[in-house]
């Protein structure tokens, strides 16, 4: 009996490391958003600052993880057995719940998940205990904390709304002072403004962080409390000092030291505060084995009998523990790109340029910027127009006439980022000074979009994208709750009636699909990184537009020649689920070429001037492969409607010519991709020779078909999908043809200039 819950402890310990990679995957973007928008400082000294903090923040983390034991539910109502039900339920539920945000890149709370999952567990128990009794459901409130779920829903909507108000409110007077020529400004009120960003840090440390620091004596703590208004005034006059001092003398940037000190106290409360959301509830459980071990030594007591009225208690966690804790979470930092690609979400939704949108947009987004551009319009109407032209000059951007100053231009400036440090510092404060339940996610994410919304961001070319997104990471943190849930609820009730076994199974699946996941990740961001090449704005020289375009022409190539090949093949077995596939995979290069013809804009923009005339080609360029594209969309997409509207199957001579077709498409393609790949330009005028053949074979394919209805073919579906395929596959021919000459033409008259 025993070695079933060692076991189980094992399997939370392994639950509980997991549960802090992808915990600190999703919340990293509380800490690191602002320092890697503004690239205020590299990528290093962020890392390196963030881990300082997180490690503080655990090892000097609350002993005490109240939420896993008595916050959700009141533990003297649960048998042992029943409590390490919920326990092993809560831990499935967090890893592959947060793993699964982790992996489209959305961030959630930690707080809210972990919250739901013991209330969604708790009740699912709770009600079999019900029913198992012969009791009403009324009975539900004497097991269950009911007021604390009420006070979670309410904090998430008040965090979502008043963190959106204060930071737009606060970034659009701070570009008012400031604008975007803030150097100047720096001057003169840079001190103050040092001053006050520094005392809201410190203020949110001395509430926020060391409220969970267990060494400190109640008398210090009662001290901090009663002068805390004090401590406030004393702060800010050092700190303007300070600020002053390290303007004047030492010629730092100021905005930039508000933006490392802020990165470090976000960083630290995270640690602090957050930790029990990935370890309290294994804590818990070990705790909760303790117990009942010594209950059992002692008197013999069963699992089924013992009452984890101890739970109710303060017990301290021990050292070695917080200490490991800070360890994972500091290598999962640095090394998860699940991590990376969270940030990625919010910086991209509040950068300040334009770029490649993330999100589609709906119609709720569309409505929500129509609506907002009719108010905005009728607003400047009222304002004065000497008024409105004072404003808009505060918000005009300098111009980078450097290219590579604004290629490598940062997502949004350090006045922004350090608005959004410091405002999210002094709201998550006050709420814990007020002991409102909030979420650190939550308000950091939304005050990170008012401040890019104040800031104009959001211009009419990317509102209703950036809208979206925003309404979609919203909409998750929701969907979080009532996921968390009913998991839990499921998992727990499964444990209960399914035993070891359910359990064991459980587990494995939970192992499967985060590994799954993690292979699923990488294989995608591999994919990512060597599709970048279609974003670069790096593009300088004719060289390198060359190498640019034969990557490009080499790759949709490969796409269509394998499409080309699968499609023929699964057309000619009659195969409809590899057809369904192919019909998949074709929207796939669609979005390949489209993406390149959307980046057309930044492309020319990047250009030198020497290389500005090579546009027009590679707009050609782009074009001749969309027509390639549209080809094999249009063969792959009706041979799979053939299939599967039933019709008869082609005849053996049509498939076996078309396969004769197929074998020459690939000698063609194939000689194509190893020009281009290997650079061998020379080659090109041999396949342009050869390109008659292979468009006479297609006509007599026509032709022949056509003798075909003339005596012996019977089905108008096959002519017509028949003879779309050979039109089609000579448009393609004709397409690559026409690609080759203008990339020939284009590459000796480089070559003749450079």
């Amino acid at each position: 009996m025993e070695d079933v819950y060692i076991v189980m402890l094992v399997a939370l310990l392994a639950l509980a490391i997991t549960d802090l990679v992808v915990g600190v995957s999703n919340d990293a973007i509380n800490f690191l958003n602002s320092a890697i928008g503004s690239k205020a400082v590299s990528m290093r000294t962020i890392l390196i600052v963030a881990s300082i903090g997180v490690a503080i923040g655990a090892i000097f983390s609350s002993g005490l993880m109240e939420v896993a034991r008595k916050g959700i539910f009141l533990p003297q109502q649960f048998y042992f057995e029943e409590i390490m039900i919920i326990f092993m339920a809560v831990m499935i539920t967090d890893v592959l719940l947060l793993d699964f945000f982790n992996s489209i890149g959305l961030p959630t709370s930690t707080t809210v998940s972990i919250v739901f999952e013991l209330l969604g567990a708790a009740v699912s128990i709770a009600v079999i205990k019900i029913y198992k009794e012969g009791n009403d459901l009324g009975q539900l409130a004497s097991y269950i904390n009911t007021s604390k779920a009420t006070e979670i829903i309410i904090g998430i909507l008040m965090a979502v709304v008043i963190a959106f108000i204060v930071g737009l409110l606060v970034q659009y007077i701070s570009r008012l002072i400031f604008s975007f020529q803030f150097e100047k400004k720096m001057k003169y009120v840079g001190a103050i403004f040092g001053g006050l960003s520094l005392t809201a840090i410190l203020y949110f440390i001395l509430i926020k962080g060391l409220k969970s620091v267990p060494y400190l004596s109640e008398d210090t703590l009662t001290f901090i409390n009663e002068n805390t208004i004090l401590i406030m005034l004393i702060g800010f006059v050092i700190f303007s000092i300070i600020s002053q001092l390290l303007m004047s003398i030492f010629k730092l940037n100021i905005l930039r030291v508000i933006i490392v000190i802020g990165t470090f106290a976000l960083a630290l409360a995270f640690a602090g505060n957050d930790l029990v959301n990935f370890i309290g509830v294994p804590i818990a459980a070990w705790q909760s084995y303790n117990l009942w071990e010594a209950a059992y030594q002692s008197s013999g007591t069963l699992p089924s009998e013992l009452l984890m009225s101890g739970l109710s208690g303060s017990v301290p966690t021990p050292e070695f523990l917080l200490i490991i804790a800070g360890g994972v979470m500091v290598v999962t930092l640095w090394f998860s790109s699940k991590a990376k690609s969270v940030v990625e979400t919010g910086v991209n939704l509040a950068r300040q340029g334009d770029g490649v949108e993330r999100f589609e947009p709906n119609w709720l987004s569309r409505s929500i910027v129509r609506y907002s551009v009719i108010f905005s319009g009728a607003v400047s109407t009222v304002v004065p127009k000497a008024v409105k032209n004072k404003i808009d000059k505060k918000f005009e951007k300098p111009e980078n006439n450097s290219r590579t100053k604004r290629l490598d231009a940062p997502a949004f400036d350090m006045v922004r980022a350090s608005v959004n440090l410091v405002v999210a510092s002094i709201l998550i404060s006050i709420g814990t000074n007020l002991k409102l339940p909030l979420s650190t996610t939550y308000v950091t994410f939304m005050v990170a979009m008012g401040s890019s919304l104040a800031d104009r961001a959001w211009d009419r070319e990317s509102a209703v994208y950036r809208v979206a997104g925003v309404l979609n990471v919203i909409g998750g943190w929701f969907v979080t709750a009532l996921v968390a849930f009913t998991a839990a609820a499921l998992f727990a009730c499964i444990i209960y009636y399914g035993g070891t076994i359910a359990l064991v199974m459980l587990i494995i699946l939970a192992i499967v699909l985060v590994v799954r996941s993690g292979i699923i990740h990488s294989r995608k961001s591999k994919e990512e990184k060597k599709n970048k090449r279609y974003n670069r704005t790096d593009i300088i020289t004719i060289n390198e537009i060359t190498t640019e375009t034969s990557e490009n022409i080499s790759s949709v190539i490969h796409g269509i020649n394998r499409m080309y090949t699968k499609t023929v093949d699964n057309l000619g077995y009659h195969d409809l689920g590899k057809l369904k596939k192919n019909n998949k995979a074709i929207s796939k290069l669609e979005e390949e070429v489209d993406e390149l013809k959307g980046n057309i804009f930044y492309f020319i923009k990047s250009l030198d001037d020497d290389s500005v005339e090579a546009s027009k080609f590679y707009i050609l360029i782009l074009d001749y492969l969309q027509d390639m594209t549209q080809s094999i969309a249009f063969i792959t997409r009706n041979s799979y409607n053939h299939v599967h509207n039933n019709h008869k199957n082609l005849k053996f001579n049509q498939i076996r010519d078309l396969k004769k077709v197929d074998e020459r498409m690939q000698v063609l393609f194939d000689d194509i991709e190893h020009a281009f790949n290997n650079h061998e330009f020379a080659k090109i005028d041999q396949i342009l020779k050869d390109k008659q053949d292979l468009l006479d074979y297609v006509s007599d394919l026509i032709q022949k078909q056509i003798n075909r209805i003339r005596t012996s073919e019977t089905s108008p579906r096959n002519t017509k999908l028949y003879f779309g395929l050979l039109l089609e596959t000579r448009d393609l021919i004709t397409s690559t043809m026409s690609l080759l000459q203008l990339f020939q033409e284009f590459y000796r008259e480089a070559k003749s200039t450079f």
